[in-house]
């Protein structure tokens, strides 16, 4: 999506992601009973005649101001032909987003790192179940918003070739041959396999060789040569359109060869539809078609009309935007034709038309779904799952996990992610109904009296954090953590509330969600009264603050207010510019009331806070936060080390900070990306002051990037990426520390020891890049991961220790659990070439996830087709070639540093055999 200059001070609360909410709901204009009748008898209407014909009747009863209108995300309804408007933009990276409350898996990267393909597979059905169902409800409810659709703009396959790039937690990591396979995965769970209609449509994207920066990418070229284009950055999308039959792509903002992405006939013409066959449709990233000629963008077009005859002349069929509104003009001025506009129009009804939308209810397989699939406990338990198989042990001296309750009696949870939803969602999430935080997991897990817990620090110097639960009091004379929530059907405090429950944090997004009514997104009136006491940590006056949505008091649709000790506070001037400030994050709400409040003591005081939402709000939702002395949080942290018997820090970064083209105000950070890869300075200070009390320290990662954990790889115990986890993230995280859950993460990118080891950010060869090219030794590999058990492979064996050039190569295995624990395994399998100047030192060419008992040995089998045995050559061509090659199997790569159980085997291939792109 698309910052526009113009918006560049009103974002500064916003990441890009979200700055374009959509407008208020949108109902179809009801056509007339005569129109209804007369459309019911057209061609087009006739589910018994071929789309193909179908198609060609609709789209020639249009005019041209219809057609335009068509083209793009929001496409509005034409009542004479009971067309109804269709909103073509819907996100479900790893979840459906933004339409209320669903199931939230972890993040993209996070579901990379299980390394489990059937996985992918059934994350992508439960999203596409999940958004037909919430689109049968928007029907019913003459509902044609954003967010709605069965247009499902997801996966993002873009190699994630630096760790500084702030969108590279959306993807499945660094590997074109890993992403390739979960890419596609996802993407055939999200279509489904019925033989006429999708279940849901996918979008892989951004085509192509686009991964930052996002200062720069409305108006960057990237002259990638020929090797890396075939063999980095086009393998993934050929998979996800040859093999997964994806229906849509999304093209980028930047320029490949000097020409945008979207008007690029190289790529949309000669290699989509050319060489891959793709059929189906194309559409912009967001505002990316007015980058061709606004004066930030390429400089490529002369005006709007030229840009937009360009899009479409390339293959661009919808625009996330409203350029295309001035092809009206483009076919006046001679500059497209109305044939060529038809092209496109007839790819977007085709795929109207395969996901049942002129069809007969009862015929369409899908349309019977219903709210009460959302959120199912089936796919909860699905979510969980794939937390528990994100989990990535990346250190663990001494086998000092899993904790031992006998010698840890008393746990210190410390640092600002232990307590943080964001943290737990990464970003283009869907809004979890019930997140389970780091904290509430290891409360649950070891027993609430076994835990303590302070924040520690802030994300970043001088940030905001959500007042935690230990300030927080169900009275004034209760030792329960929290506030007592009253939440009400109606927008007033009238009579009983409908629900009442101890929240531990104020900290909701209530975007498209009620809380009362969460199955029912038509209903958006309610009201939340909190109460019980405010406690200070320290005698002198806080500074606190609420976040409210972007339009507050929006049209008078919100009421706030906020009371101490029974007095009204009033809001002040925020003591900082609020350019300074931090993003919210997965939500478009940044409104912040800031209050000065003195406290005299530390005892409890009486609170209450009142929200009142009394019709649909973009954005909805409220956080409670405080920006607290970093002296302050150090002190609590040390005091709850000092007490405790082993420590536990969770640490890393949020979508606050890393994302999507947003203004982050902080030391390393830079418009979504990064400008280091290090830990914030704050956290990594609390880290060292901890572990000065001389417990045990096992840190946990919460982050989407590559992190330079120097400090911990040398002091900790122990260190345990989790990613951003998904709504089960912290039950996930805390059966793993107990052993419930043994790990078996492997990571899908390359954790570096500095930017040293880096070629500049903006530099796109793959020269020195991720596993494949690094000639440095990293602080951890790309596939590295530990286990509660360990592992023997034996009995290496090929088909052929001499193929020739176009052979199918089969490689066997045996593995057996050598240790005392059950646990899953991720064999990986690299091939080793003969190495030349621009071959890589290994590449992953097959994996696979199974569960082994304790003494028990599997049999594995992998099939290598001659494409995965290939190479690209300096022009561009893929080809099986003659040499001496090794194939490596293990649990990590061959060689590696933590302990590896891999074994090799050489093999000669003759001859040559070229693969067709």
């Amino acid at each position: 999506m698309r910052l526009h200059p113009a918006f560049l001070t009103f974002t500064m609360l916003l990441p890009a992601a979200i700055y374009s909410q959509p407008p208020a709901q949108t109902s179809t204009p009801a056509p007339t009973a005569e129109e209804v009748k007369a459309a019911a008898g057209l061609p087009f209407r006739n589910p018994s005649l071929s789309v193909e014909k179908r198609v060609d009747d609709l789209v020639g009863r249009l005019t041209l101001e219809e057609k335009v209108s068509q083209l793009i995300d929001r496409a509005p309804a034409i009542p004479r032909l009971d067309i109804p408007a269709y909103n073509w933009w819907n996100e479900g990276l790893h979840g459906i987003a933004r339409s209320g409350y669903a199931t939230l898996f972890p993040q993209a990267i996070g579901n990379a790192a299980t390394w489990d393909v059937p996985l992918l597979h059934s994350i992508g059905e439960v999203v596409s179940t999940e958004a037909r169902a919430k689109y049968n409800d928007a029907i019913a409810h003459n509902n044609h918003d954003r967010y709605f659709g069965l247009t499902v703009w997801s996966p993002n396959i873009n190699i994630f070739r630096d760790p500084r790039w702030g969108r590279g937690q959306e993807t499945y990591g660094e590997d074109p041959f890993l992403t390739a396979r979960l890419g596609t995965a996802f993407v055939e769970g999200i279509q489904g396999d019925d033989p006429k209609y999708f279940r849901a449509i996918a979008t892989p994207k951004h085509y192509a060789v686009h991964s930052g920066p996002e200062s720069t990418r409305h108006k960057a070229n990237v002259d990638p040569t020929p090797h890396d284009l075939w063999d980095t950055y086009l393998p993934a999308f050929r998979a996800t359109i040859v093999e997964g039959k994806a229906d849509s792509i999304m093209c980028a903002y930047n320029r490949v060869d000097n020409i945008p992405a979207c008007a690029n006939k190289m790529l949309l013409g000669d290699i989509l539809r050319g060489d891959w066959h793709f059929n189906g449709f194309v559409t912009s990233d967001c505002g990316a078609i007015s980058d061709f000629y606004e004066s930030y963008g390429h400089h490529y077009s002369p005006d709007a009309p030229s840009g937009s005859a360009a899009g479409i002349l390339a293959g661009t069929d919808t625009d996330c935007g409203t350029e295309y509104r001035a092809l009206t003009d483009a076919v006046h001025k001679g500059l497209v034709t109305e044939a060529q506009i038809d092209v496109s129009l007839k790819r977007l009804f085709t795929a109207r038309m395969k996901l049942g939308m002129f069809d007969p209810a009862e015929q369409v397989p899908f349309s019977k779904m219903a709210m009460s699939l959302v959120n199912s406990p089936e796919h909860a338990e699905l979510a969980l799952r794939a937390a528990r198989e994100s989990m990535v042990l990346l250190k663990n001296e001494r086998h000092f996990l899993p904790l031992d309750p006998a010698k840890h009696q008393t746990i210190a949870v410390i640092g600002p992610l232990a307590g943080s939803r964001v943290a737990l969602e990464g970003n283009y999430n869907a809004i979890p109904l019930h997140p389970l935080l780091p904290i509430d997991g290891i409360e649950s897990e070891f027993g609430h009296d076994h835990v303590l817990y302070a924040q520690g620090a802030t994300y970043i110097a001088s940030g905001d954090l959500p007042v935690p639960r230990t300030m927080l009091r169900a009275a004034s004379d209760s030792t329960v953590d929290g506030l007592e929530g009253q939440y009400f059907s109606k927008p007033s405090f009238d009579g009983a509330p409908a629900m009442v429950r101890i929240d531990k944090e104020i900290d909701f997004d209530w975007a498209f969600a009620n809380p009362v009514e969460p199955s029912d997104t038509s209903k958006q009136a309610f009201a939340v009264r909190w109460v019980g006491a405010l406690r200070s940590p320290v005698a002198e006056t806080l500074r606190l603050q609420f976040r409210l949505p972007i339009c507050y008091p929006c049209q008078d649709k919100l009421k706030f207010a906020v009371y101490l000790d029974g007095k009204k506070l009033e809001p002040v001037a925020p003591p900082t510019p609020t350019a300074t400030k931090l993003p919210p994050s997965g939500r478009n709400y940044g409104a912040i009331q800031h209050f000065s409040v003195p406290f005299a003591d530390t005892r409890p005081h009486e609170l209450r806070i009142e929200y009142v939402q009394s019709a649909r709000i973009n954005g909805a939702g409220l956080s409670f936060e405080w920006t607290p002395s970093p002296d302050l949080l150090l002190k609590q942290a040390e005091e709850a080390a000092s007490k405790s018997d082993v420590i536990i820090a969770f640490v890393g970064l949020t979508a606050r900070l890393e994302g999507e083209e947003m203004k982050v105000d902080a030391k390393g950070f830079a418009g979504g990306d990064r400008t280091d890869i290090e830990l914030p300075d704050v956290q990594e200070q609390m880290l060292e002051a901890v572990a000065k009390t001389g417990k045990p320290v096992t840190v946990v990662l919460l982050n989407g990037s590559a992190l330079a954990m120097n400090w911990a790889h040398q002091n900790a115990r122990a260190l345990l990426e989790a990613w951003y986890p998904g709504q089960s993230g912290g039950q996930a995280i805390a059966e793993t520390l107990s052993g419930k859950n043994n790990p078996a993460g492997r990571l899908p990118v390359t954790f570096y020891r500095s930017l040293d080891q880096l070629p500049p950010f903006d530099d796109y060869s793959m020269a020195n890049r991720t596993y494949r090219y690094f000639k440095g030794k990293p602080l951890y590999a790309f596939g590295d991961g530990l286990s509660y058990t360990t592992f023997t492979y034996s009995g290496l064996k090929l088909s052929s220790t001499k193929p020739n050039a176009g052979d199918t190569l089969t490689v066997e295995t045996d593995v057996k659990n050598t240790g005392s624990a059950a646990g899953d395994e991720v064999a990986e399998l690299y091939l080793i070439p003969p190495q030349t100047a621009l071959s890589p030192k290994q590449a992953l060419a097959g994996f696979q996830r199974f569960h082994l008992k304790p003494g028990e040995t599997k049999h594995i089998t992998f099939h290598l087709d001659p494409r995965t045995l290939s190479q690209v050559d300096e022009k561009g061509i893929r080809a099986v070639t003659a040499g001496e090659y090794k194939f490596s199997v293990g649990s990590s790569q061959l060689g590696g540093d933590l302990g590896s159980s891999a074994i090799s085997a050489p093999f000669t291939i003759a001859g040559t055999h070229r693969i067709p792109h």
